[in-house]
């Protein structure tokens, strides 16, 4: 099933802090890991993912830093910051009331 864009907007970067969380990663990484992760429903491509990425970096919530992949090639991986572990629990916390809340109004029980 292919999922409204809009719908998967606001929580792009909930995907990639959960990600992060559990290990540091370059960006391809990433969007493997998460389409993994969902069965390919997130179907993230690099032009959406390293805007909310180089943001992030902006806020403080991931840092990056360049070091060689196990192949050998210079990569940029990202690590998720303290900011960004707080981040994340917020976002969870919030996730969670707001499905919660939409499932109330559809009639579908968690």
């Amino acid at each position: 099933m292919t999922i409204n864009k809009e719908l998967t907007k606001g929580s792009m970067a909930l995907l990639v802090l959960s990600v992060l969380a559990e290990e540091e990663m370059y960006g391809y990484q990433m969007i493997g890991e998460i389409n993994r992760r969902s069965d390919n429903v997130f179907r993230m491509k690099e032009g959406t993912l390293y805007p909310i990425l180089h943001a992030m970096v902006a806020e403080g919530l991931l840092e990056s830093y360049d070091a060689k992949s196990e192949t050998g090639r210079d990569r940029k991986y990202y690590r998720i910051t303290a900011a960004g572990s707080l981040q994340l629990k917020a976002r969870r916390e919030e996730w969670k009331v707001f499905t919660g809340a939409v499932n109330g109004v559809i009639g579908e029980e968690m």
